[in-house]
């Protein structure tokens, strides 16, 4: 980019999941934000402009913000968002503004479910089955076909919103086809794991596997989340040649990806074999970023930006720091709430050395980044997977939290 090139960045954090100035000089180009009132604190003071709305994947409340700060600072050069909810609203504003970078079409096979899937089935990689539901009898007749249960979700989402498992015809009743395109796909009942990293000149540079405790769905319904780095060699060995394979079938390159895949346990004589779930072209939610710049020394967060900017990206060197792994628990209230009691767990667990928590007296907001504004975020590090597990199941059986709701606080 050319000095004073105006930047826009899309943006909804309160966390510092990413440091925009540290990789992008505001000095030099004209960085403007497009924010919600949560994530407000976290835009950088030399910012030359911003717009506050309610919610950044709202593509026309982004789109009349845009315009109302290139009739200040000029067309945007180049539109960022870092956010899985966000990445359709900028490709879109690219193209509309003529911005170098990510396109709609190219964006959508890194978030539409169905069509990745068939970007990976159509490498002859094994995906599970899958097909496009309009309504409860689309769902019976899968089912008839591949067995119960069936989990329908939305084509495009995050957090597991909208995901539901069907265990008989009847459930399929329940589900809102009408809000949003939904698929159909196989229940499979191994191991998820989440494999994060960066893609390189063909190649899998670095990237960690991470096998979830619970899973994403059950957190929606008040389960604990976690995930806990795997040190099996066979095991990452298997996730890691999976993994190039799937991330390669997209054809995109460099890329800073969140992949997530089923791992069925070896047979007497054979590998872990792996399952494509979803994957997408952005760093992994939760913990997954500051794990990296805390335990592994790299800056996911920053590859990406760097990506979005047009910059070039060197091969990344991890330290060898040992096991990480990280904790959410929900809200525990219906948020907007505000914290009663909380009890901090710093110094009470072995391997905890981090965790984001709420004073009592302070609300927890309705927000979008749905990871983000829990009723606790916990970070580990120890020496293998299981002491990194134990700990984690430890926090989460000793952790208490209550809350009251509140009014309307965003």
């Amino acid at each position: 980019m050319s000095e004073q090139d105006h930047v826009v960045v899309i943006h909804r954090w309160r966390a510092e999941y990413v440091d925009y100035a540290a990789v992008l000089d505001h000095t030099a180009h004209r960085v403007s934000y497009v924010t919600t009132e949560v994530g407000l604190p976290r835009v950088p003071a030399p910012a030359a402009g911003v717009e506050i709305v309610a919610k950044t994947d709202d593509l026309e409340e982004v789109r009349r913000a845009v315009s109302r700060l290139a009739e200040r600072h000029g067309p945007p050069r180049r539109i960022v968002a870092l956010k899985e909810d966000d990445l359709l609203t900028a490709a879109t504003l690219r193209d509309e503004w003529g911005c170098e970078g990510t396109k709609p079409d190219q964006a959508l096979r890194f978030l539409d479910k169905l069509v990745m899937a068939e970007v990976v089935a159509s490498r002859g990689l094994a995906v599970p089955p899958l097909t496009a539901v309009d309504s409860p009898e689309d769902v019976r007749e899968f089912a008839a076909e591949h067995g119960w249960p069936v989990i329908v979700k939305p084509r495009i989402g995050s957090s597991s919103d909208g995901v539901a498992r069907l265990d008989g015809p009847y459930d399929a009743k329940e589900i809102d086809f009408a809000a949003r395109p939904m698929l159909a796909q196989v229940f499979n009942p191994h191991p998820i794991y989440h494999v994060d990293g960066v893609y390189l000149d063909g190649r899998l540079v670095a990237f960690r596997a991470s096998r979830y405790v619970n899973n994403c769905l059950g957190f929606r319904t008040g389960d604990h989340l976690g995930s806990v780095e795997e040190d099996d060699p066979a095991i990452v060995s298997a996730i890691g040649a999976a993994a190039e394979r799937f991330v390669g079938a997209f054809d995109t390159d460099p890329l800073v990806f969140h992949l997530e895949m089923f791992v069925a346990p070896a047979a007497a004589t054979g590998a872990p074999e792996c399952t494509f779930l979803e994957v997408g072209a952005r760093v992994g939610g939760s913990e997954i970023p500051f794990l990296w710049r805390e335990v592994h020394g790299y800056d996911l967060m920053a590859a990406a930006l760097r990506l979005q900017l047009g910059e070039p990206l060197e091969k990344p060197v991890l330290k060898d720091d040992g096991v990480a792994g990280w904790l959410l628990v929900p809200s525990p209230a219906r948020r907007p709430c505000r914290i009663t009691e909380v009890t901090p767990l710093s110094g009470r667990v072995p391997g905890l050395y981090a965790e984001a928590l709420l004073d009592p007296g302070e609300v927890l907001p309705l927000a979008d980044a749905y990871y983000e504004h829990v009723g606790g975020r916990f970070r580990f590090r120890g020496p293998t997977s299981r002491t990194v597990e134990d700990a984690i199941r430890i926090a989460a059986a000793d952790f208490r939290i209550s809350a009251e709701p509140v009014g309307d606080i965003a």
